[in-house]
């Protein structure tokens, strides 16, 4: 059977939220930032930055906070080109969110993230964080855009 992944476009998705929550995640190559709704799917927690190390372990720490957090469904931030066009690093986020859906059952959407990590480094930078402390923040708070984003978008 084919994985479950379309596109995100806009609010298409089940709007049956009782008591689940979605997760979201901003995929790089060195990490994955993520951040999970609220019970009410209002707003966007962020989650400690996962260390990526190798897909099983990935997949696996993901897996966990699936669990713990009872994620029903997983947004992925798609990181195209300014002109919407996919990039290089969007087929291996595909890829990616491929093995995630298979080993998590979930259905698996993407979010356009254009321009999600320089609003995070903008709004950190206002929070008054030196550049280390944005670093280390930057991913997670990406996560939580591109969640809060999709949430906003599921509203009537």
């Amino acid at each position: 059977m084919a994985p479950v992944m379309q596109q995100y476009t806009s609010v298409e998705l089940a709007t049956d939220s009782t008591n689940m929550r979605i997760m979201g995640l901003d995929i790089g190559d060195k990490t994955i930032g993520v951040a999970v709704s609220d019970a009410m799917l209002l707003t966007a927690q962020a989650r400690p930055t996962i260390r990526r190390s190798n897909l099983h372990s990935d997949l696996a720490l993901l897996q966990k906070i699936v669990v713990e957090d009872e994620v029903h469904e997983i947004v992925v931030g798609q990181p195209l080109h300014m002109d919407g066009r996919p990039s290089p690093q969007s087929r291996k986020v595909e890829q990616f969110a491929r093995k995630l859906q298979e080993s998590t059952h979930l259905p698996v959407v993407f979010c356009d993230e254009r321009l999600t990590s320089f609003a995070a480094e903008q709004h950190l930078e206002e929070m008054g964080l030196n550049w280390r402390q944005r670093r280390q923040q930057v991913d997670k708070m990406a996560a939580m855009i591109i969640l809060q984003t999709y949430l906003d978008e599921r509203q009537p």
